[in-house]
């Protein structure tokens, strides 16, 4: 295998028979295969756009395609096959019905794609269409810009799966998204390529306008929640990943049962949406980012449900209390179907649950746009008198590779005169803190998931337009931590909106050479995070 797409990755990128994230070979050469019929299906999408062969069926499985290769997301072979099988499935269907074949040089070919059952054969295709062999066609440069392009559809292809699960979707947004995804299937220079990632900035802008929508419309507005994050007596659940209406299903179907419901990592923000803070048996929080899973599981007493990506290969000692939802996959692990999770609350009613109370502790969560902004007047009174000097916003993914401290440490050394919104699990590193207030607010905001970026996008937004500037010229700094696609989509989102003075870190991503990082450092003034003292003394001098 050969994979670069995360931050953990080792220099240079996994080249070994299991990654970091503990992908192995032959899953990781089935995503690369999936990902290759991806494109074959894009080709035909966008080539027969508004025939009437094509149904949102055929959109929505390059959706699920994209989604099912992001990190930590599937590690079963098997599943990621039959993915592929689908896809193939519909190949061929169009394909029959396709006659403008074009004389375009297209190097990948990807439209000729058939499906290959035989798994020795895949991993044999998979070894011809590898990372490392575009590397050679094209240059490690532009492979990376076209890396960079394809992590940021992966990543907003979450987004999109999120929204069209809770009934939203916008089939124009869908197309525009198959024609960049058909646009990596031909041979462009780095100038060409550049602009298309920044085209999928924006298309990633528009999807979490989606989803931030499908959420609000679903379950309502979040609204400032204080989240106890120590256990209560009784059976247990545990709820992780990002996915609301797995956790709204299981809710339901756990009313009366006698079992606590708590959420894990990305699912903390959860505890803000009216429409689920009023099941009360949602008791709290449990443990803090997705790279401690393993310990915090092993020692949860109760049945856990893991729904989207940012699982971890289980234990023997929580293997069979763990289940998996959606797109997620793990071999041995049972995978609820159909929102059906009564083997799920089975397995919790078996278990022992806990004992005992925790001592009360809490966090705060549901700070929104809309509850944001529903207080901008004191935001910007605050700032015009002088009490708020500045806003950092430090998020972003958390991950096991050191370095990460350095967040902990930015936010907790803040001057006592500013204000901290964070968002994504990046916020466990410091969020049980006690910041205390400035100006009457609260100096720590938790804005959501990653998912929720487009909350901070527009809070920000509207801070410019109250002081009637640009996002660029507000007392604002970005602190941000990246670990997969989905972050990469939100990169490329600032890119889009011209958002310059980036922090990033723990580490530059490996897809971008060199030529590239010029680039960004050029355009839009990204630098890597140097030391908290450093960085600091650079941000408020300036």
């Amino acid at each position: 295998m050969y994979c670069y797409q995360c931050e953990q990755t080792g220099k240079g990128g996994c080249h070994t028979n299991v990654g970091v994230c503990g992908k192995d070979n032959k899953t990781a050469i089935f995503q690369d295969v999936l990902m290759f019929a991806v494109k074959g299906l894009a080709y035909y999408l966008n080539k027969m756009k508004g025939n009437s062969l094509i149904r949102l069926e055929h959109k929505i499985a390059i959706i699920e395609g994209l989604f099912t290769t992001v990190t930590n997301v599937n590690f079963d072979a098997s599943r990621v096959k039959e993915v592929t099988r689908r896809i193939s499935e519909m190949i061929d269907e169009l394909r029959k019905n396709y006659s403008g074949m074009e004389d375009v040089p297209h190097i990948r070919k990807s439209e000729k794609f058939q499906f290959i059952d035989d798994d020795d054969l895949m991993l044999e295709f998979g070894e011809t269409i590898s990372i490392e062999k575009r590397k050679e066609e094209v240059g490690r440069a532009v492979a990376g810009v076209e890396e960079l392009i394809i992590y940021g559809i992966k990543g907003l292809a979450a987004y999109a799966d999120h929204a069209y699960i809770l009934g939203y979707t916008d089939e124009k947004l869908l197309d525009e998204i198959i024609e960049v995804i058909d646009f990596m299937n031909y041979e462009h220079t780095i100038d060409e390529l550049v602009p298309m990632a920044l085209k999928v900035g924006e298309l990633n802008y528009r999807v979490m306008e989606l989803l931030d929508k499908a959420n609000t419309n679903s379950y309502g507005h979040p609204v400032p929640t204080k989240v106890r994050i120590t256990p209560i007596k009784g059976k247990a659940i545990l709820v992780s990943g990002h996915d609301l209406k797995d956790l709204y299903e299981l809710l339901k179907q756990t009313e009366g049962k006698g079992i606590n419901i708590y959420t894990h990592g990305e699912m903390l923000p959860a505890h803000g949406y009216p429409e689920l803070k009023k099941f009360k048996h949602l008791v709290g929080n449990y443990g803090g980012a997705w790279q401690d899973q393993q310990q915090e599981f092993d020692k949860f007493p109760g049945a856990i449900l893991m729904t989207t990506n940012c699982i971890q290969k289980p234990r023997d000692s929580y293997k069979k209390r763990i289940f998996t939802s959606g797109l997620v996959a793990w071999e041995g692990v049972r995978h609820v179907k159909n929102y059906d999770f009564s083997e799920l609350i089975e397995e919790a009613l078996a278990c022992e649950g806990f004992t005992e109370d925790g001592e009360e502790k809490y966090t705060m969560t549901g700070f929104a746009h809309n509850a944001v902004l529903g207080v901008a007047d004191k935001v910007v009174e605050a700032v015009k008198n002088g009490e708020i000097k500045h806003f950092f916003l430090i998020g972003g993914c958390d991950g096991a590779k050191s370095g990460r401290n350095y967040y902990t440490e930015f936010a907790t050394t803040a001057p006592k005169n500013t204000v901290i919104l964070t968002l994504a699990c990046g916020k466990y590193r410091f969020n049980k803190y006690e910041f205390g207030e400035v100006a009457g607010l609260p100096r720590l905001l938790d804005v959501g998931q990653c998912n929720d970026a487009y909350s901070a996008i527009k809070i920000a937004v509207a801070l410019a337009e109250a002081f009637n500037t640009d996002v660029n010229s507000l007392p604002l700094s970005l602190i941000l931590s990246w670990y997969e696609q989905k972050a990469v989509a939100i990169l490329l989102t600032l890119l889009y909106l011209g958002i310059k003075n980036i922090k990033l870190g723990p580490s530059l991503p490996a897809f971008l050479e060199p030529e590239i990082v010029e680039f960004l450092v050029k355009t839009y003034n990204i630098a890597p995070i140097t030391t908290v003292e450093q960085d600091m003394r650079e941000i408020l001098s300036a």
